[in-house]
């Protein structure tokens, strides 16, 4: 570990951390470059644990404290910098003492992932950060095996993911599906009744599904504005809706996952 002390915007080693604010701009360039930002010494921590690899830290110096002693082992340079020049350096005020650029890990095969599962999440096109880091702190919570995303949901890795998990992006083993119909053809090898949460006619009650549930769901949960494509409720096997009352016919994502994960948890 080599501690750098930063006095100048111009520093070397700083491109990671530039624009942070910048969706756009980093929902590109983090995947290409193979990185993502993990914030808060907690987060930090979790991304270590996993066993993802740092490539730098930047922090303000009185957090170095708390930080050092999860480094120790790691070739990572750690710069260190006022609280004025961090917030000129990300373009926010750092609240939460420490970033870390992380190196990405590689994702496995959809198959892989599969194998042994029994209750798996499967987002299709979630765009919104937010909602999706709330996903996976529930998955997390409720003890789902694993998630698999669309190719068009939002990165789980992004800052904003990451940071409302609370980590646990960190921690369920996730990956990315292909398009529909091959998505449905992966789970259904792998022995999954795909299980899609919609208000369709048919759609059966969650508590009636669950009493009789198979051994492998894979509960499909569609975007937050228009639910699920025509194509995903086409690979579906079922269709199971969450009763509900006062003319409410919908929650969030990550409540609706929360409520059928505890309906249908293994005993």
């Amino acid at each position: 570990m080599r501690i750098e002390q930063v006095h100048d915007l111009e520093h070397e080693g700083l491109d990671d951390y530039r624009n942070l604010t910048d969706v756009a701009l980093r929902r590109v360039r983090e995947p290409l470059e193979g990185l993502y930002i993990a914030e808060s010494a907690k987060v930090i921590r979790r991304a270590l644990e996993a066993g993802h690899r740092p490539r730098s830290v930047l922090l303000q110096d009185k957090w170095l404290g708390d930080i050092a002693p999860f480094l120790e082992g790691h070739d990572v340079t750690v710069f260190m910098a006022d609280a004025e020049l961090l917030e000129q350096i990300t373009g926010f005020q750092m609240h939460r003492g420490a970033l870390a650029a992380m190196h990405r890990p590689r994702l496995p095969d959809p198959a892989e992932l599969l194998e042994g599962a029994r209750r798996v999440v499967v987002f299709e096109d979630i765009v919104d950060h937010t909602n999706v880091g709330a996903g996976f702190r529930a998955v997390a919570g409720l003890g789902a095996d694993a998630v698999l995303i669309g190719p068009r949901c939002a990165d789980p890795l992004y800052r904003r993911s990451v940071r409302v998990s609370m980590g646990t992006v960190l921690q369920v083993p996730w990956t990315r599906l292909p398009e529909w119909p091959d998505a449905g053809e992966v789970l259904h090898r792998a022995g999954f009744e795909i299980a899609a949460l919609a208000l369709t006619d048919d759609a059966v009650a969650l508590d009636e599904y669950a009493a009789e549930a198979p051994e492998r769901v894979a509960l499909l949960m569609g975007s937050e504005g228009d639910g699920l494509s025509e194509a995903a409720m086409a690979a579906a096997d079922r269709a199971v809706r969450i009763p509900m009352h006062h003319g409410v016919d919908s929650l969030n994502v990550a409540s609706a996952a929360a409520v059928a994960l505890w309906e249908l948890r293994t005993r």
